[in-house]
């Protein structure tokens, strides 16, 4: 019963799919692969324009704990005015993937994206590693696993024990829990460029989570406020992807 409350509280996905990935009227790829465990995961994969300044690059979006990738086709759609291709991807039990969501799952089913993306040709160097919240754990271990370009956290925690025992703060949480996703642990062993982005209106990962996060990685790194709630982070669009500009000038 214990596990099963802790799962439920931690991942929130939804299995049906609110859009087709068409909506952004450009050209993209509706795609599936499989983990290095055999669970089939699907994502879609927009290329940078033609001639584009950062046509070389790959974003690879590791999602939060709820929804599914047709939940974020805004913010994808913000991703390419940046000019870089972009691939977002359902871990298993979101969306149109298969299995249920485990901490150790999710860790495959980024390096499962990563290699689709060494498949299309983009070298682990041009490959950046973006978190959108519990995805910021998942993108740290990428990146502590596999070569990239740099890490982005938007709005990601330190660990989950950390959220768990403010959330339950009468619960020794710490000591009961099973699921960790440590990303502050993994950040001073990262030799790449990190950028930090959270609100200080983030009523659910509090504004210390990033400001922890940030004091953990090494240099070359940036802190990026960014306005508005948990879920809402192009509350100010244009301040929002000012950040993510700056952050590409630090890759190699």
């Amino acid at each position: 019963m214990l596990r099963r409350f802790e799962h439920s509280q931690i991942y929130h996905p939804d299995q049906v799919l609110q859009a087709t990935g068409a909506e952004l009227g450009r050209p993209f790829e509706n795609i599936f692969f499989e983990t290095s465990d055999s669970v089939r995961l699907n994502g879609w994969f927009y290329p940078a324009n033609p001639g584009a300044a950062r046509s070389s690059i790959a974003l690879l979006l590791c999602h939060g704990n709820g929804g599914n990738i047709s939940h974020r086709l805004n913010f994808c759609q913000a991703l390419l005015e940046l000019e870089l291709n972009v691939l977002l991807f359902d871990y298993r039990g979101y969306g149109l993937s298969a299995g249920r969501a485990t901490e150790a799952g999710t860790y495959l089913d980024a390096q499962a994206a990563y290699r689709w993306l060494e498949r299309k040709g983009f070298p682990g160097r041009k490959i950046v590693a973006y978190g959108e919240s519990l995805g910021g754990a998942v993108a740290a271990e990428l990146a502590v696993r596999e070569p990239t370009a740099g890490l982005v956290l938007q709005g990601t925690f330190t660990s989950i024990p950390d959220v768990g025992a403010e959330i339950f703060p009468w619960l020794p949480v710490r000591w009961l829990a099973r699921v960790r996703y440590e990303t502050q642990r993994k950040l001073p062993g990262l030799k790449i460029p990190v950028l930090v982005m959270h609100s200080r209106d983030d009523r659910l990962i509090r504004f210390q989570h990033g400001r922890d996060n940030f004091a953990a990685a090494n240099e070359p790194k940036l802190f990026w406020e960014i306005q508005g709630e948990h879920n809402d982070p192009l509350c100010d669009r244009d301040h929002f992807l000012s950040g993510m500009l700056q952050f590409l000038r630090l890759l190699a």
